[in-house]
């Protein structure tokens, strides 16, 4: 790995090319970088934090005071009087210009302030409320299940039917296989907005509204996994085929066997995209489900949004956990991208 990141195009010195090369990878990966660890620093902020301006990188809270007579802790802030002396007084109340602070030593006595006087006394706080509360109050445990069963079914059932197809189109000499494949290509012009009134008819049509199996049949079938898996086996010799015809081995044999295992880099950059594809999906599972029980994860984060008001704090926290599972995926297949993608052009 050292040897590979100190590599360069001069002997023994930096090209401007080179420059320019790590330039432009430092500078893709802070914008892709930052505001993925913005979102993550931010789902630990109290709601107040997240709203105040200007904002702040790490997440801080007001300390508070427990002072007796008041049955909850008041926000601390430090007062600064006429003769220069700082002292830590507790907030019970603000109105206009004037503020109503206690001190810890004489919490007896309450006194008017200037508010502009008072300076909120922060610190470095954590809040694992963010994560807990939404688990406790809302179901986030049934969207989560849910789009783990979507994900998962439309994945194999994705990579199962558009790896049958890229089969037939790239090893079966037939009529019309060309003008299948370009039928098939010419869908990927055509956005969702379009289909969406027809595909939910067919859907009502199999009775499968307001359930997940009508999330999954409708999104298997993907142009873009045909044609990443033909051209990807375009690139396997025709005699291995031929042997095992020899050899007597059935057609589904030939797949089975011999077709997919070859495949496996294609197959798992398909597998990338089918889960990226499934997990972040908005549009489709908001016109299919209508019950609050059947709602995906990503259908689950928008009720968090009110009329009124929207819980950033919740979002970010859940935004954050619902980003594991795809993270975690692309890390572990992450090595076949560039083999699979770049493979598949190639004939």
């Amino acid at each position: 790995m050292t040897g590979f990141l100190t590599r360069t195009r001069g002997r023994g010195r930096m090209d401007v090319t080179d420059i320019l090369t790590w330039a432009w990878l430092i500078l893709g990966t802070l914008v892709i970088a930052i505001p993925i660890g913005w979102a993550v620093l931010s789902s630990f902020k109290p709601e107040a934090e997240i709203n105040s301006f200007p904002p702040t990188l790490l997440p801080h809270a007001t300390q508070e005071l427990t002072i007796e007579g008041h049955d909850k802790p008041l926000p601390a802030y430090a007062f600064t009087d006429e003769s220069g002396e700082t002292r830590i007084v507790g907030l019970v109340r603000r109105v206009g210009l004037k503020a109503t602070v206690v001190d810890p030593e004489n919490p007896g006595e309450r006194f008017s302030v200037p508010a502009d006087s008072l300076t909120k006394e922060q610190g470095l706080h954590l809040q694992w409320s963010n994560y807990t509360e939404p688990l406790e109050k809302f179901a986030f445990l049934t969207y989560f299940k849910n789009s783990v069963f979507v994900t998962v079914v439309a994945t194999v059932m994705t990579l199962v039917l558009n790896s049958m197809a890229a089969f037939a189109l790239s090893k079966y000499r037939f009529r019309g296989s060309t003008t299948i494949f370009v039928l098939i290509l010419s869908t990927l012009m055509l956005p969702l907005s379009v289909i969406m009134v027809p595909a939910f008819m067919v859907v009502v049509g199999l009775n499968l509204a307001n359930n997940l199996w009508g999330v999954i049949f409708s999104t298997v079938a993907t142009p873009t996994g045909v044609f990443l898996l033909r051209q990807y086996m375009l690139t396997i010799p025709d005699d291995l085929i031929e042997a095992a015809r020899v050899d007597a081995a059935s057609e589904f044999r030939i797949y089975w066997r011999i077709m997919l295992p070859l495949s496996a880099p294609a197959l798992a950059v398909l597998a990338i995209f089918s889960v990226i594809w499934r997990w972040n999906d908005f549009l489709w599972p908001l016109i299919v489900l209508s019950s609050p029980e059947n709602y995906t994860l990503q259908l689950g984060l928008n009720a968090f949004q009110g009329q009124f008001t929207v819980q950033w704090h919740y979002i970010l926290a859940m935004t954050v956990l619902a980003l594991l599972p795809v993270t975690i995926i692309f890390m572990f297949l992450q090595k076949y991208i560039t083999e699979g993608v770049a493979s598949s052009g190639v004939k």
